[in-house]
């Protein structure tokens, strides 16, 4: 089963990952979880770019989908088919919603060219379940400081970060059979808890 995390900026997505890879292990099963952008040595030189390391470089939000979706592509190939090939559950920190949210929704392109740049990149590749984080633009980004914070953050206005966090909400809505929608601001374990029962239910529906 291939499952993604989205949300805005700070919705605690890599938090509530951890918690559900080590129950998943807990009962044996094999867990690859995987970070966007990142996750293979080519994506890994490819975030720096994109999230600012070491000095913000700008970026046209052309360019931000293209490099996005290069690193998206060497992950599905070198990480993500393997690993589902294998019968491992693959756990994304992101995925291809995205693009779709960011560089769509958030910066105005649009959203038909941007699907046609990820079906190529993940060669159709689509997650069987993905949990929405949703959350308050401006809780989110709140919540992240100091290192924590890249050129998205410090760069992209509040504007910007409402039309993101809309956009997921829309895209949640269009798919609902795939998209489930969760509290962020709901306390930590009680959201651990409901991300649990959806994606056991998702596991036993799948046997």
């Amino acid at each position: 089963m291939f499952i993604s995390f989205e949300g805005p900026d700070g919705s605690g997505k890599s938090t509530q990952i951890e918690a559900l890879a080590a129950e998943l292990r807990a009962a044996g099963r094999e867990v690859v979880t995987v970070r966007e952008p990142g996750g293979t040595p080519a994506g890994e030189k490819i975030r720096a770019i994109l999230l600012g390391e070491g000095g913000t470089v700008p970026v046209d939000p052309r360019a931000d989908a293209l490099l996005f979706n290069a690193s998206r592509a060497q992950l599905v190939a070198d990480v993500i088919e393997p690993a589902l090939a294998r019968g491992a559950i693959v756990i994304a920190d992101r995925f291809a919603d995205s693009t779709l949210a960011y560089q769509g929704y958030g910066s105005g392109l649009p959203l038909d060219a941007l699907r046609a740049i990820i079906r190529f990149a993940t060669a159709g590749r689509i997650p069987d379940l993905t949990l929405l984080l949703d959350l308050d633009a401006g809780h989110g980004l709140a919540r992240k400081s100091g290192r924590g914070r890249t050129r998205f953050e410090e760069g992209f206005d509040a504007a910007f970060h409402e039309r993101v966090a809309a956009g997921f909400r829309a895209l949640a809505a269009a798919e609902p059979t795939r998209w489930h929608l969760l509290d962020a601001s709901a306390e930590r374990g009680h959201l651990a808890a409901q991300i649990s029962t959806i994606v056991r239910g998702a596991l036993a529906a799948t046997r």
